[in-house]
């Protein structure tokens, strides 16, 4: 599924200098490079089905094992003093040694025998752990990514050298530490380099797994349609404190989303919900919602976040319609999209918003192949639109207590009447500073 930076910002996939994103979110890596790892798999959604079920039944693997994973002993410090291992300098080891050799290697390069036999504790660590993995993963290489995992780590600690590589007596003699010292550096180097990226690997899918357990992520039924589709069951923003789950049901019968409701009702975060449950699904994560099915979408595109750019003399506006054009030109080739859109045109004056929008949206409803959800506050362009019967109306409803306000954050069907503007002025204390602004004027 292809998306773009937009979409990756919209969505809140990355940190950013206010908030952390969903990627530190789902951020259970034991070390740095599984993070790296982690980051890699989470930025590049999946474009086959097979591949996304390949992804998610390893990941449902891990879980089945996530408490023998989160005893192994390899942690970011392990993996950080074997990098360092391999990128100091120390005194050259002999390529025979003789046990008095040893003995005076020890004693005239100190420092360097004690990084070398500090480094070795973490070696052999590394390699036991390593090897209690495949114990207990050799059983479930029916999945091709676990298989693949096994047999590349297998490969690389079977060697003949490490065969004793666990007992204390490496460690205890001078000879034979700064043998197995020399074997390292000088002909495992690269291997177990190579080694500690399959553990990074490990590591991503241990992170996924623990992600997807702890936030109830649900994998989802697949399609293999030709015309888009999607029903999403109880679906909730990750990231929102206590969130209320909301359901829709989108098709190519029914391609067209349309969103009404009153600010801060909840239209964006219902609207990056949808985004981010349909991209965990094609990471292979799961997503977070009760039940999901859909069709394998070629394309993610978001209109949430834009802004003018004065450098360039460009306005909100003009932006907003670049990015719509943008949009446009990429969803007529006929393949499957879905597109997010979040309070049209909201650059213009309200005749030519509506205008404006209006064209849109009877633009965009033809075009069967994409699943849209578009919000606007622009209610009044409802009534022309109810003549398509592939739109659906739906708002979030706003109470009105004695002058308070209460979000119920729950869908409902139709379109919004809400028109709160001036109360929430009024509640805030604006329109108070104001009349005393006039009354205290000289």
């Amino acid at each position: 599924m292809l998306v773009d930076k937009i979409t990756l910002k919209d969505i809140g996939l990355f940190d950013t200098d206010e908030s952390d994103g969903l990627i530190s979110h789902l951020n259970f890596c034991k070390t740095n490079g599984g993070k790296d790892q982690l980051d890699q798999y989470l930025a590049h959604p999946l474009s086959t089905i097979e591949a996304i079920e390949k992804r998610q039944n390893a990941i449902a693997v891990f879980i089945s094992e996530i408490g023998f994973i989160n005893e192994m002993k390899i942690t970011n410090g392990t993996t950080l003093v074997i990098e360092k291992f391999f990128g100091t300098a120390c005194k050259a080891i002999p390529t025979q040694i003789s046990y008095p050799g040893a003995y005076w290697y020890q004693y005239i390069n100190a420092s360097d025998y004690a990084l070398i036999k500090y480094s070795l504790e973490h070696l052999m660590l590394f390699y036991e752990n390593l090897n209690k993995w495949l114990l207990v993963f050799e059983n479930k290489n029916q999945n091709p990514i676990i298989a693949n995992l096994v047999q590349n780590i297998k490969k690389l600690v079977q060697h003949p050298a490490l065969t004793n590589i666990h007992t204390q007596t490496s460690l205890t003699n001078p000879q034979k530490l700064l043998s197995l010292a020399y074997f390292f550096r000088n002909h495992y180097k690269n291997n177990t380099l190579q080694l500690l990226q399959y553990f990074y690997e490990l590591d991503a899918y241990y992170s996924m797994a623990t992600a997807a357990k702890k936030f109830n992520f649900v994998f989802p039924t697949w399609l293999n349609s030709e015309t888009p589709q999607l029903e999403v069951i109880a679906a909730i923003h990750p990231l929102v404190p206590n969130p209320v789950d909301n359901t829709i049901s989108l098709s190519s019968q029914t391609n067209l989303f349309f969103l009404t409701g009153a600010n801060m009702a909840g239209k964006s975060t219902f609207i990056k919900t949808i985004g981010i449950v349909i991209y965990l699904a094609h990471i292979g994560i799961g997503a977070p919602a009760a039940k999901l099915t859909l069709s394998l979408f070629d394309g993610l595109i978001t209109n949430l976040t834009i802004a003018d750019n004065v450098v360039k003399g460009e306005s909100y506006f003009f932006n907003e319609v670049q990015r719509i054009k943008n949009t446009i030109e990429k969803i007529i080739d006929g393949k499957k999209y879905f597109v997010l859109i979040d309070e049209l045109f909201k650059g213009t004056n309200i005749q030519d918003a509506m205008k404006c929008s209006t064209a849109v949206i009877e633009g965009l409803q033809n075009l069967r192949n994409s699943l849209f959800v578009i919000s606007t506050h622009l209610y009044e362009i409802s009534d022309g639109l109810k003549k398509y019967d592939n739109i659906q109306f739906s708002y979030f409803e706003t109470e009105v207590r004695q002058k308070e306000l209460v979000f119920h954050y729950q869908l409902k069907e139709g379109v919004s009447q809400d028109r709160l503007g001036y109360l929430i002025l009024e509640r805030e204390g604006v329109v108070d500073l104001l009349n005393n602004m006039s009354k205290n004027k000289y």
